[in-house]
Formats: structure tokens, sequence, C-alpha cells
């Protein structure tokens, strides 16, 4: 829970104050319906992910399997983008907001003027996390608990404060009920009816509160079986309700006592274009703006309970809070970096679309870095400009596990699908209604999606003329044949295209390959027919199979690549013969580019010229590389 919690505990330390820059003074009721969304949304569809990947996989694995060949793929690297979007703002906007409780704290501000940079801050809080990825990085299970612990215990005294400030100044009561209620719709309407309808309106800007959900489900193997499934549920409930409490109670304190203007972010009066969208109360008036005035961020900027606990415990209470917040939020980091090092070797090298180095965790580590400290000076370490891009990352698998859930629930009839069909109708709600209104969130998605899509083809085709084929099995046919054939003297493969199947077809094939290629009438030879399979897939097994059709010898399998298969099982029967094998094809005829993106998507296409190419690159010495010969 503890490992859950350093990623879904730690939006404590920047959601209440984005909360309220979103929605205002509507924000605890606009969070009241987040909770709810949170305990009867995406608890069921986390406890069937739970269920439906045991080891860790999440959501993702269950879309791969509910999709076929390039659907699945393409799905998979889509939603890798949006996971990217996700963990890497993890690592940034952390970084950005420990940066603003490092800045924001008073010793800090009277003392070490030299840390009141936030970009130079942040890179270095990045770089650390790098560091020690670099180094290796265990499971820190204990880290993880002691930090979690001390947060939450902190953090219940920081809200238990606040709530006692609530109660005992019933005019800050008076005064957020009296603005409350007094908030109208564009048509004019007023009271219970508008809070509810502009809080359904805005509760999709306060999404960061939902994530943790796929952590959660990552940590399952570390959970002890039996019962793992029940034991991970139970982990997912318990920390949903601990959260649900702390984001209501932090959510009304924050909106109820600290001054609407400290929540403001740093604002550049005299610039057109601003990282994020700028409340009215936070508003330049035209002699700032003339002036060009730099507005610092307000004291609750990015920093909300930090603010109460600085105010109302004191200095030495607010700077041990500081403390635990950096830390959580930096371990945060932490595990979202554990994540991308996690789910990238998992699903792009299987595809073939990331080179072998990309299942290592050091490359990987400064790759991750490299874009973070992008991301962090492109939004120059603010805190509100990433919320938007977190909020769509985080929204977006859960939708995707919503869908998934609902696709499983309606393939094995459950009682509950029309349950998931409304729970997803509610996420895809919201993940639109985030993205309408803060769209620079899939902007920068779409950046991450279109580069692991560009990237992965790339290197795709790039990696494509690798042999590919794991292993080779043969039925006792195929045995038979091979023994014969090591027999016989040479080895000669003639490869074909079936068509009827017949002896007409393997008798006409035969006379055609002896006389274009001139073999001679006294070496015998084998057919090999080859079906492509899932082309989709990268590497896969041979399991060759023997077949005798009126003394004609034919091998048959299926295999995602048609010359990969080829170059793979004559490199086979060379290293189990000790003999050179030859290989025939007939010329194809056509466009090369043409084939060539066959070759790539469906795995076939001018077969010959790419087996030669796959035998070269396999065996660097010409007189032990198999033969390839093309007549016609």
């Amino acid at each position: 829970m503890c490992l859950t919690g350093v990623d879904y505990f730690s939006t404590l330390g920047y959601q209440p104050g984005i909360a309220f820059l979103a929605a205002t003074i509507l924000s605890p009721v606009a969070t009241l319906i987040l909770v709810l969304l949170t305990l009867f949304g995406a608890l069921p569809i986390y406890s069937v992910v739970a269920k439906e990947s045991p080891h860790g996989e999440g959501s993702i694995a269950m879309l791969e399997g509910l999709f076929s060949r390039w659907k699945g793929k393409m799905v998979v690297l889509v939603l890798l983008g949006f996971v990217a979007t996700d963990f890497v703002i993890t690592i940034t906007l952390s970084a950005a907001d420990a940066t603003a409780h490092i800045i924001e704290n008073p010793f800090v501000q009277n003392n070490l003027h030299f840390l009141e940079h936030p970009v130079i801050i942040t890179l270095i809080l990045v770089s650390l996390l790098g560091a020690v990825f670099l180094r290796g990085f265990g499971e820190a299970i204990g880290i993880a608990v002691v930090l979690v612990a001390v947060y939450l215990f902190l953090n219940l005294i920081t809200v238990s404060v606040g709530l006692y400030e609530v109660a005992t100044h019933p005019d800050l009561l008076n005064n957020w009920q009296t603005a409350l209620f007094a908030t109208k719709t564009s048509n004019g309407w007023s009271g219970i009816v508008a809070v509810i309808g502009l809080s359904l309106l805005v509760f999709p800007k306060l999404a960061l509160g939902l994530s943790g959900f796929e952590t959660g489900v990552a940590v399952m193997p570390l959970v002890k079986s039996p019962n793992r499934i029940e034991n991970t549920r139970k982990m997912l409930m318990t920390a949903a309700l601990i959260m649900s409490f702390l984001l209501i109670a932090s959510s009304f304190i924050t909106s109820v006592v600290i001054p609407q203007q400290e929540f403001c972010p740093r604002i550049n009066c005299g610039a057109t274009v601003h990282l994020t969208e700028v409340p009215v109360f936070c508003a330049c008036t035209p002699e700032e703006n003339e002036a060009k005035v730099v507005k610092l961020p307000g004291k609750a900027n990015g920093r909300a309970l930090a603010f109460i606990a600085h105010t109302y415990l004191g200095e030495l209470f607010g700077t041990i809070y500081d403390l635990s917040t950096i830390l959580i939020l930096w371990f945060a980091g932490a595990s979202a970096m554990a994540g991308l090092l996690n789910i990238v070797p998992r699903y792009l090298p299987r595809y073939g679309m990331a080179p072998e180095w990309a299942r290592a965790t050091r490359p990987l580590t400064l790759v991750f870095t490299g874009i973070c400290f992008i991301v962090t000076i492109v939004f120059e370490a603010n805190v509100d400009a990433q919320g938007g891009a977190y909020a769509t990352g985080v929204l977006v698998l859960m939708s995707s596990a919503a869908v998934a859930v609902t696709l499983s629930a309606w393939r094995n009839s459950s009682k509950w699908k029309w349950g998931f069909v409304l729970i997803s109708i509610v996420f895809i709600y919201t993940t639109i209604t985030n993205i309408i209104e803060r769209p620079d969130g899939i902007k920068i998605a779409s950046m991450f999606i279109f580069g692991i899509i560009a990237a992965s083809f790339i290197s795709r085709a790039m990696r494509s003329t690798e042999v590919r084929i794991d292993n080779i099995e043969l039925d006792a046919a195929a045995e038979e044949f091979i023994n014969e054939l090591d027999a016989e003297g040479e080895i000669r493969v003639v490869t074909n295209r079936r068509e009827t199947g017949d002896v007409s077809e393997y008798r006409f094939k035969e006379h055609e390959k002896r006389v274009d290629n001139h073999i001679p009438s006294s070496d015998p030879i084998i057919f090999y027919e080859i079906e492509t399979g899932d082309a989709s897939e990268f590497k896969g097994k041979l399991k060759i199979r023997g077949i005798d059709i009126g003394g004609y010898r034919i091998l048959r399998t299926e295999a995602p690549a048609v010359p990969n298969a080829i170059a793979a099982f004559l490199l086979y029967l060379r290293d189990r013969t000790g003999k050179i094998p030859h290989v025939y094809f007939g010329w194809s005829e056509g466009n090369p580019i043409m084939y060539l993106a066959r070759y790539i998507l469906l795995g076939e296409g001018d077969t010959a010229p790419v087996t030669r190419e796959i035998l070269r690159q396999a065996e660097d010495d010409p007189e032990l590389r198999p033969n390839v010969h093309v007549g016609g």
C-alpha cells in the first residue's frame, strides 16, 4: 500500500492548490464528486483489473488481449504514449512541487537566496533521481513505509488543525457558504442546483486525485500469495478510503481558511500567452500589464497544506512538513521512473519496436531523464501548467481500464456489465471534458504518442532483418526427412507458396526449379512452405511438420515473417548436419517499395533478397553462409 501511496498520497502536496485554481469556491464539492468516482468507479474497475492481471500487467495487457494482431499493437502503442505522459509528468510535476516547497520555506527565503531558481532546482532533483537509478534501485519498501507513515501522520495533524480553525471561526465558514450559494450559471440559476451542476462540469480538472491505481496493480507481484488478488483489492480499498478522506478534508479547509490570492501562480503581466489559465482573482491590473510586472506566486500556490502547517503550527512544524512533502514527492518520481523502466521493456522490445538495449535499466534511465529535462524547461518547472497533461494521462489510462473491464464483462456475461458501462461513460466524459478544458494535455500526450509510434516503427524496420526465430521444433516426419536428406548428399530446399497442394503442383514446381536452377535430377529436394501467422509479432517459434504427398517431401510451418523463417531453418540445417544448405526461389515481380512495406507489416514480400540479407547479417563468414539461388 505504501508503494502505491508514494504516488497516490503525494498528490496531496499539490492537489488542493490545483483544485482551487480549477474550481475556486466549488473545490470541496467538485472534490466530493471526484471521491465518489474514486470509490464507485475507479475502485470497482481496478478490482477487476487486479483479477484479470494478477502479475501486475495492468489494463494495457487486458486491452492487448482483446484486440488481435496489429490492432492490439497499435492500441498498446497509443496507451504507452499516455503512460509516458502520466509517468514523465509525475516525475517533473512532483519535482517541481518539491522545488516549490523548498523555495517557499521561510528559512530558505531568509537564508538561502541562491535556491530561488525553480527550473535549476527542479533539474537537480530530476538528476538525483536519474543518478539513483543509474546506480541501481531496489524495491525500497521499507523507505516507502516510513515516508508514507510520516507524511500521513503530518497531514492528519495539519488537517485536524485546519478543521479546528474552521470550527472556532464560524465567520470563515459563513463567508465560504455565502460565496458558494451565490454562484450562478450562465443561465442565471443559483443555489444547490447551480453548485452541483457547475461542480459536475469542473470536477474533471481535479483528476490528479485519481492517480495511483495503475501503480497499485503494478505492485501486485509483491503481494504475498495465496489470496494475492483479494489482498490487492484490500490494499486498493484501504488506500482509496484514506485518500478520499484527506482529499475532501484538505480541499474543504484550504478553500475556507486560505485567502484566494495566496493560490495564484507566478504571472508575467507583460506576457501575451501564459502557461496556464489565470483565474480572475489573480489577473493583472491594466497598470501592472503596462509596467510588465512579474507577480510572484502566492504562498499557497502548489503547497496549500504546507501554508496551513506554517501559518497555524509554526515554522518548525511547517519545515518538518515541507521536508516530508519534498521526500515523498521525490519518491513519487522514483515510483514513476520505476514504472517506466518496467513497462517499456515489457512491450517495445518484444514487438521489435525498440533496440535490445532498451531492456537494460541504465540506458533507458538516461533517455527518460533527458525527456524529463526537456519537459521541465518547456514548462518552466510550473506545477499548475503541468496539471492538464498529468490529468489527461491519468484519465485516459483509467478510461482504457474501464473499457477493458466492460468488454471483458460483456464477453463473460457478468451481472455487473451495465454498471461497468455506466462507469466507462463517466470516465470517458471526464476525459473528454478535461481534454476540451485543458487541450495542452492532449497536445503533450500526442507528442509522446507520435514519438513512440515513429521510434517504434523505425526500430522495427531496422531490426526486421534479424533472424527473429527463438526455437525450432520438428515432428517425427520432419525429423525423418532431414535425416534422409543428410544421408543422401547435398541439402536442397525449394521454397513454395502452396496453391492446390496436390501431386500435380509439386511435380510442376520440381520440374520448374530443376530447369531454372540447373539442379541435377539425381539430387533430392525438399519443399518448404510457410504460412504467415501473426505478422505483428516480432519473434516466434517454428513448429515444422513433415508431410508426404505422392512421394514428394514437404515441410510446413507458420511464422510471423517468411524470409526470417527460411533463414532460421537454413541456419538450423547447417548447424545440425554440418553441410551448407541450398535454397531456391523464383523471381518476384512488382514495386520493391510495396514489397518492403508488405514485409514489415505483413511478414512477406520479395522473399529471396531479404532472406539473403538476413543470412548475411547472421553469418559473417561467406563460406559458412547458406547459399541462396534465384531463377526463372
